[in-house]
């Protein structure tokens, strides 16, 4: 994990970044580097793969909870609302992570090459999935970053090694559940297509008969699934989505708190209020304040 740490490392100071986050614009991935153990933060992860470099962090959605070391890969295989925390950081050893946002596209074209998922072949459902991280995934990632550095090797050879990369996905522990995505008969693809059909309109409200019947499900099956590879309800994740999108427009825009509650599906402001304080802890305006003044 030493050249991943040091070239992360290196590009965070560099950017002038002593902690936060930091978008790499040239490879497409992300860093995190924080001096201190955190509150517990919500957010939307989106297909990714994420490394633990240095300290460590916790990661719960619905009954679900996982603690993720150093030198431990996370998958996200769904768009999965998530409450974070980091457990592990101080000045001398800060909690480093680099995250790569996967190609769902590129994932889809390599899966033909591998023989279909074994329905028979025990998977925990659920849509995050952790392991260790192989030297060989270690080493295609350092490659990436290295390439990406240059203009000739970032248009000659990263797109050869982010494929590379996308692979050993495939063929990894993860695989099993990547691969699941884009067989048309299993469970996951089945929620994988309710979960983009819900992000898809927050505002319309889910009637999951409805959704059952599109996906091919019954309605108690479809329940039962969703639960299991979500960690919550089709209701309670439209509802986790509409409030963390709700939370994203009111720290980028000065619209009305009423305004941004009807847009994301609320029919009453006063009940947006009352849910977004249950889910934050402070009311949309005192967050809005609170979020202006970080």
């Amino acid at each position: 994990m030493t050249e991943l740490l040091d070239r992360a490392t290196a590009l965070m100071d560099r950017a002038g970044l002593p902690q936060g986050s930091f978008a790499h614009t040239d490879s497409g991935m992300h860093f995190l580097r924080f001096q201190a153990p955190s509150p517990q933060q919500t957010t939307v992860y989106r297909p990714l793969l994420c490394l633990i470099l240095q300290g460590a962090k916790q990661v719960s959605a619905g009954a679900h909870s996982l603690t993720v070391a150093p030198g431990q890969s996370l998958i996200v295989s769904h768009a999965l609302p998530v409450i974070s925390r980091i457990t592990e950081a101080t000045p001398e050893a800060p909690y480093v992570a680099l995250v790569f946002p996967l190609d769902l596209d590129l994932l889809r074209g390599l899966a033909p090459a591998l023989p279909p998922v074994r329905a028979a072949r025990s998977h925990d459902p659920f849509s995050i999935t952790l392991c260790p991280t192989d030297p060989a995934m270690q080493d295609a990632l350092t490659r990436y970053l290295d390439q990406c550095a240059g203009e000739e090797t970032r248009q000659m050879l990263a797109p050869i090694t982010r494929q590379e990369i996308h692979a050993r996905l495939l063929l990894g522990p993860h695989g099993d559940a990547l691969q699941r995505l884009f067989w048309h008969e299993t469970t996951a693809s089945r929620i994988f297509q309710a979960t983009r059909e819900i992000q898809s309109d927050l505002s319309r409200t889910v009637i999951v008969g409805e959704i059952a019947d599109r996906v091919g499900m019954s309605q108690s099956a479809f329940f039962e699934h969703f639960k299991a590879v979500t960690g919550t309800s089709p209701l309670q994740y439209q509802k986790d989505l509409r409030l963390l999108h709700a939370r994203d427009a009111l720290r980028a825009s000065d619209a009305k708190v009423s305004d941004v509650a009807f847009r994301v599906g609320y029919e009453s402001s006063a009940q947006f209020s009352r849910e977004y304080a249950r889910k934050f802890g402070l009311s949309p305006r005192r967050d809005r304040a609170a979020l202006a003044a970080e």
